[in-house]
């Protein structure tokens, strides 16, 4: 339930901080005297979309914060939301605010705590409902319709349930779609992929073949220059007359030759030892090597063809290397065993669609059965709620046909209407009156609000197009929602609706020297009465009147809905 509403430097609204009661609750003023930029704050709370000109003029940023007692709510979801989006859950002061600054940037806050625009829309739909004019045109939505038999059927378990099997079937139609378009495309191609296939089969390709193949050639194209460079060191080491190998014995056995005299010459002389056999092992590799480094033309020209193989088919590939050919060998394979099980792989999926589809029928055809039954309630409801508004032949029917499956369902939901017992009954927004809308919404409301137990509805002159006693019916309707427990606040321009609230608001629009501002106040019995007059006589309040407020005034304390 709505406990404060606090309004800051909001369009024309300095500040505002309003107390709000349980029952019902109406709000009165001239024409253009600020009741929408009320309904506007709040809608913003609730997560409408932000606007820097709805920041008061000169002002910084506006501020628009609400308290909530949630305690008569529906406490083990909202402990579950609170819960999941780490939220503190306070059940007697839940507290939401808004801030827009003047660059048109928004934060919102849950009990202080910084949240998304998605997050508090989301509480915000459990918490309260505001009804503007505009929502009457949902009339002609069928997904409205269908809501509302949804929620007289209480199937929201089912409809979950029906929606969960719903997205398994779509999914599988969805893989059994892209399969047979694989399939289809694989066969156009088929013998593309094949030749495809059978060339880089052919090409026998091994992993790290490239980086040896062209080692290998580079070292035959420069074989003459290794082979020089690697007598030339064999010279250099093992060349009779001045090699390295030769000389470095000779100087170890000259050194051995002095150990007995000067005994350093040992360790010398063991060191270059060590050296020699080194030397002479190395010479003799090069020596070995020399004997590999022949330029074979064959060989040469064999590993450039092989080469050039590879090159080819890497730029045909569109890859750098031969592990991205092997990787689209291995590509190109599974693409020809899909081809080559196609037929099974299709069978097993379509037998599967099959199941999901048989599935999502029965518990669509259970959904439809709760809804039908929910229909009938909602065609006597509705009758006995608008017998009394002022259309007493009123024929209301909740049309449910069969339909292919879809998200909600395999049920198309159409309210039909007639107030005639003459006319023939059609869609309810093509044939009744703006009056008569309204007052088929009014009455969706209070059996909606009944089903959901929402604490909180506004109504934003919900009795458009209505007068006199029709007037005084709806309101009996607006005050027995408020006494069930529920909070109903009407913004209204008629006095037959405004003397059945419990509680009296009043909007009104002042001159300043900062420019013009909005206020509202809660009315006293004596503000009421004139007020009330005001909204029956004009600006000169008539004694007549007075007396006519009075009287409603009284009349609504002690007149019941018949």
């Amino acid at each position: 339930m709505l406990k404060i509403l606090d309004i800051k430097n909001f369009t024309l609204i300095d500040h505002l901080q309003m107390q709000f009661f349980p029952g019902f609750s109406v709000i009165t003023g001239e024409t253009g005297a600020g009741k929408s930029i009320v309904i506007g704050a709040i809608g913003l709370l609730l997560g409408n979309r932000a606007d820097a000109r709805q920041v008061k003029k000169g002002r910084e940023k506006c501020i628009i914060e609400a308290t909530f007692d949630l305690s008569i709510y529906h406490s083990d979801v909202l402990k579950d939301f609170f819960l999941n989006n780490d939220l503190d859950y306070e059940p007697n002061e839940c507290i939401l605010r808004r801030e827009v600054n003047v660059n048109g940037k928004s934060r919102a806050f849950v009990n202080d705590t910084p949240v998304n625009l998605s997050t508090i829309r989301e509480l915000g739909e459990q918490l309260i409902d505001v009804h503007s004019q505009h929502q009457n045109l949902l009339l002609n939505k069928e997904d409205f319709q269908l809501n509302v038999v949804d929620i007289i059927a209480r199937d929201k378990q089912q409809l979950a349930d029906y929606k969960a099997a719903y997205d398994q079937l779509r999914k599988a139609q969805k893989e059994l779609d892209d399969i047979r378009l694989q399939i289809e495309r694989n066969h156009e191609n088929e013998d593309f992929l094949r030749f495809q296939h059978k060339e880089l089969s052919d090409a026998n390709l091994q992993v790290d073949e490239q980086e040896s193949l062209e080692q290998a050639a580079e070292i035959m194209s420069h074989a003459e220059d290794i082979k020089r460079v690697l007598h030339e060191a064999d010279q250099s080491l093992y060349g009779e007359e001045s090699g390295i190998v030769n000389e470095t014995r000779n100087i170890s056995s000259q050194l051995h030759n002095i150990e007995s005299i000067y005994p350093d010459a040992s360790e010398l002389a063991e060191r270059l030892d060590n050296c020699y056999i080194e030397l002479k092992d190395i010479s003799q590799e090069i020596s070995s090597k020399m004997d590999d480094i022949e330029f074979d033309p064959q060989r040469f020209n064999d590993i450039n063809e092989r080469l050039d193989t590879i090159y080819t088919l890497q730029q045909k590939y569109h890859v750098s290397d031969v592990e991205g050919l092997i990787d689209k060998l291995a590509e190109l394979d599974s693409l020809l065993n899909n081809i080559n099980n196609s037929d099974e792989r299709l069978k097993e999926l379509e037998q599967r669609v099959e199941r999901l589809s048989t599935k999502c029928e029965e518990k669509a055809n259970a959904l439809s059965a709760l809804r039908k039954t929910a229909a009938v309630e909602v065609e006597k409801e509705l009758s006995k709620l608008l017998v009394p508004l002022g259309i007493p032949n009123v024929r209301f029917k909740v049309d449910v046909k069969k339909c292919a499956l879809g998200p909600t369902g395999n049920d198309k939901v159409l309210f039909l209407f007639s107030a005639n017992s003459s006319t023939e009954m059609q869609p309810v927004a093509q044939v009744a009156s703006g009056g008569e809308i309204a007052r088929v919404m009014l009455s969706l409301k209070a059996m909606i609000s009944k089903a959901i137990g929402l604490p909180t509805i506004i109504f934003d002159e919900i009795d458009t197009g209505v007068s006199g006693r029709v007037a005084e019916q709806m309101a009996y309707i607006m005050r027995d929602m408020g006494d069930a427990h529920r909070q109903v606040i009407c913004i209204t321009h008629l006095p037959q609706i405004a003397a059945f609230g419990s509680n009296h608001y009043k909007v009104a629009k002042h001159e300043t020297s900062e420019g013009t501002i909005s206020t509202m106040t809660k009315l006293n019995d004596e503000q009421r009465i004139n007020e009330i007059a005001q909204m029956l006589s004009g600006s000169d309040i008539s004694q007549a009147a007075v007396d006519n407020a009075k009287s409603l005034l009284k009349m609504s304390k002690t007149q019941r809905k018949i």
